[in-house]
């Protein structure tokens, strides 16, 4: 069965991103639409960014998920993923498989305590990180061998100015 929900009454164009789930239930992020063997979750684009009236501001406004948390769908040099908001991540983290698909290079090891116990984690340079309309170059990034959800951490949500209300969370970059 192919299901579509759309983010946006455009039609799909460049830059559109597709979430869809393959048959053996991984979640899958690309740019052409979900192929009919499998199953599209959403599909995004910077539609849901906007830039204020002097210009001189863009936000993007997220909607709590059913777990209390937010999701953002972006990209790492390329590589479609969804991260979690985590401002209790002092760095953003990718999981180790996702760095090997965005061909990251180990930097330097080092030992990270975590609520999950010590893990043996490389830190890396992202070369272009994407989420809405937001763009951001040489993006320190650590690689956690046993972490499942992409987080966007401190080191990027620090350039923005992020204001809750209810269950969606505003996120305004100036440039």
């Amino acid at each position: 069965m192919f299901m579509l929900l759309v983010l946006s009454s455009q039609p799909a164009c460049a830059g559109m991103i597709y979430k869809c789930r393959n048959t053996d239930g991984k979640l899958l992020y690309q740019e052409h639409p979900c192929p009919e063997a499998s199953q599209a979750v959403n599909a995004w684009n910077g539609s849901t960014t906007a830039e204020n009236e002097s210009g001189g501001a863009v936000s993007m406004v997220l909607t709590q998920g059913m777990n209390g948390h937010y999701f953002v769908d972006g990209a790492v040099n390329g590589q479609f993923l969804n991260f979690v908001i985590d401002t209790g991540a002092s760095m953003v983290s990718l999981p180790q498989g996702y760095g090997d698909s965005a061909k990251l290079k180990c930097l330097k090891t080092g030992v990270l305590n975590t609520a999950n116990g010590d893990n043996i984690v490389c830190k890396s340079i992202v070369q272009q990180l994407k989420f809405g309309t937001f763009t951001l170059y040489d993006v320190e990034v650590l690689l956690v061998p046993n972490l499942s959800q992409p987080l966007m951490g401190m080191n990027v949500l620090k350039r923005f100015q992020m204001e809750q209300n209810g269950s969606q969370l505003k996120l305004t970059k100036s440039y």
